[in-house]
């Protein structure tokens, strides 16, 4: 399999085939279940957002993207998607306010946060607004490679606490 890499090589390899180094199992969604799963990307990057967006169908998901949030909003189909992957810095409209308004219209889809560590601290109020129950797994930070996105995705759909 082709491999595109957001970030510098980990030091500790992930198995995205459902098991780690030191034989603990990985959260996986069946394979026969990932052709069913569709997901949303929304980051003002295209670099990033083609990069994740290539890396996801690959392993077999549905994935659309957009570079612009209000676009996104938009063009959001309600039901549609099992996963929202937002960049929380963007231009007009940041990841938390786009996630809120999503929730609007779609309370079932679920959602994880891209973003550089200081960004957390910046959007503090809307992260206790947005997402109160959600742990950190949650937030990945970027840069991140494509086999910890991968292993990301399927622990967060596969979470069904997760709404």
């Amino acid at each position: 399999m082709n491999s595109l890499t957001l970030s510098r090589a980990s030091e500790t390899p992930i198995d995205i085939n459902n098991e780690s180094k030191n034989g603990i199992r990985l959260t996986e969604v069946p394979q026969d279940k990932i052709t069913d799963m569709r997901i949303l990307i929304v980051d003002d990057e295209p670099d990033v957002s083609l990069t994740l967006k290539i890396a996801l169908e690959e392993k077999g998901f549905k994935v659309d993207s957009f570079n612009d949030p209000t676009l996104a909003l938009w063009n959001y189909k309600v039901g549609i998607y099992n996963l929202l992957i937002l960049d929380i810095k963007m231009p007009k409209m940041n990841g938390f306010e786009l996630f809120r308004e999503i929730r609007k219209v779609d309370s079932k889809v679920k959602v994880c946060f891209l973003t550089a560590l200081s960004e957390l601290h910046d959007y503090k109020a809307f992260r206790k607004e947005v997402s109160p129950k959600r742990g950190e797994r949650y937030y990945i930070q970027k840069p991140i490679e494509n086999q910890e996105i991968i292993k990301r995705v399927t622990e967060i759909i596969a979470d069904s606490n997760q709404t």
